[in-house]
């Protein structure tokens, strides 16, 4: 088949450019080289959608992020993804002056978002009651928010699933051949044909790029690690940044939108763009620069730590548009933060450059904006949830204890458009596996329900991809040979 367009890379930026894609008369498919969507950067960031002041004026970022930002309330609202505005404060410790906070605040009101400067310590205390005392001035954003990134990739991929377009997974691009009127993709498994690329992978863009002619930026991974502490209430109410460096927003404290409390991430360079493992000298950076925001934020609360990188284009900002030396090519690359807030206006820029580059693109008369509600039992009054397992007793059997969810949910979850297929899967799907035991206790339950779905064995059931693997053999098949003695020698027993 050829193809109208192929999607390089199934994180939020693919995923928005997917959906927007799939309101037009087109056919599309999303190819992707890991497991399912969200699997890399998406996976693990900040989860923040920034309210748009921070980015230098003139640049991809600033523009998309302004431009992304009021986008949010009404996709949510028809995708039925979770999305808090909460708001932020930038904050400028004594000693450090009020200049950059200045600056940040004249942004912000030359792109018409709200914000105010905060220097009463009583005003800021009633916003954030456990922040430092050490607080000496705060820029206040209330349309900043929190979202989880892996769900809002999920819900994307569903709705553009539902409209048209297809997905393929676990095919990493080798190779990409331009015929002149359409592109040969190829992949370990099978070759896909195409009249246009949209290359939104990544760290891996600017091979992509490469593969398809268009050598004229690089990718640097930036690592950021974070910890993510249980539910606390209301311990920390706002996305809480320190004043940011040239490099990073810095070492923050938030919560998420389901209610944890994380810190980070720390911002370091490095070659690798595989390499996401944290360092216990990261996680102290981390701790301590948290600690400058929230003195005594109770690290036992901790319950797991983790890392992701960034793609830092050498252009230092988003690339967008159509290649100016491979036609037909069009670039979504270097999207590292304000990435996830910029994905829907990016998007939206993308299909405006495709429109430009003489492509015709006509509106369906039958876009459906909208997918299935997601049955999420915790959030149930009791009444529904009797109700909901009187009429289907998987929703009775309680999975993931940390979390509340049930077998049903696991199920829904398999069985969706773009469904989950591992363990990690149905994890961000349904949060299973997130709470305080970190899976150990539904894990193997998972796994059963995961093969009798899918109508495979257990040991095909990966965590994440195909060689992350739960089962090598029988337990006794890996014991080590003991040593016994036996009349003062010693022989080998099993």
């Amino acid at each position: 088949m050829l193809y109208d367009f192929a999607i390089i890379g199934a994180g939020v930026t693919g995923t928005a450019i997917a959906r927007e894609l799939s309101k037009y008369k087109v056919s599309a498919i999303v190819i992707e080289k890991l497991s399912d969507v969200a699997c890399e950067t998406s996976k693990a960031n900040s989860g923040i959608i920034h309210a748009g002041y921070d980015a230098p004026s003139g640049s991809w970022k600033a523009k998309m992020n302004v431009r992304s930002n009021p986008l949010y309330d009404d996709i949510c609202k028809e995708l039925y993804i979770p999305f808090r505005r909460l708001g932020s404060l930038v904050v400028a410790l004594a000693g450090q002056g009020t200049d950059y906070i200045e600056e940040l605040y004249q942004h912000g009101v030359e792109r018409d978002i709200p914000v105010e400067i905060i220097k009463e310590l009583s005003q800021i205390k009633k916003m954030e009651p456990n922040i430092t005392d050490d607080v000496e001035v705060v820029l206040h954003a209330p349309t900043a928010g929190v979202i989880s990134p892996f769900t809002l990739a999920i819900a994307l991929a569903e709705n553009a699933n539902i409209n048209g377009v297809e997905f393929v997974f676990n095919a990493p691009v080798q190779a990409i051949e331009n015929m002149g009127k359409f592109f040969i993709v190829d992949t370990p498994g099978k070759s896909f044909q195409a009249r246009a690329i949209i290359n939104a992978s990544g760290l891996f863009a600017d091979e992509i790029s490469r593969m398809a002619g268009d050598e004229s930026f690089k990718i640097t991974p930036r690592k950021g690690e974070y910890i993510l502490l249980d539910k606390m209430g209301d311990y920390v109410r706002k996305v809480l940044f320190p004043v940011p460096t040239k490099k990073s927003k810095g070492i923050l404290v938030s919560p998420t939108v389901d209610g944890n409390v994380f810190l980070g991430p720390n911002a370091r360079d490095q070659d690798s763009k595989l390499d996401n493992s944290t360092s216990l000298h990261g996680l102290d950076e981390v701790i301590e620069g948290g600690r400058k925001l929230i003195p005594r934020i109770p690290l036992v609360e901790s319950i797991t730590n983790f890392a992701g990188l960034r793609a830092v284009s050498s252009t230092n900002d988003f690339i967008i548009g159509e290649s100016k030396v491979t036609p037909k090519l069009f670039q979504a690359a270097g999207i590292q933060s304000p990435g996830l807030s910029s994905c829907l206006g990016i998007a939206e820029e993308v299909v405006d450059a495709v429109k430009a580059s003489g492509i015709e693109l006509k509106l369906k008369e039958n876009f459906n904006p909208t997918r299935e509600k997601p049955i999420v039992f915790a959030e149930l009054p009791w009444s529904e949830r009797d109700a909901l397992a009187q009429w289907n007793k998987q929703f009775g059997h309680i999975i993931c204890r940390c979390e509340t969810v049930t077998e049903g949910e696991i199920v829904q979850a398999i069985r969706r458009p773009v469904g989950a297929r591992t363990v990690d899967g149905v994890k961000f799907r349904t949060r299973v596996g997130m709470g305080r035991c970190q899976g150990g206790f539904c894990t193997p339950r998972v796994i059963k329900i995961l093969a009798r779905e899918l109508g495979v064995e257990e040991d095909e059931i990966v965590k994440r991809e195909p060689s992350t693997k739960y089962f090598f053999g029988e337990t006794k098949e890996f014991r080590q040979p003991r040593a016994a003695s036996v009349n003062g020698s010693e022989v080998a027993r099993p």
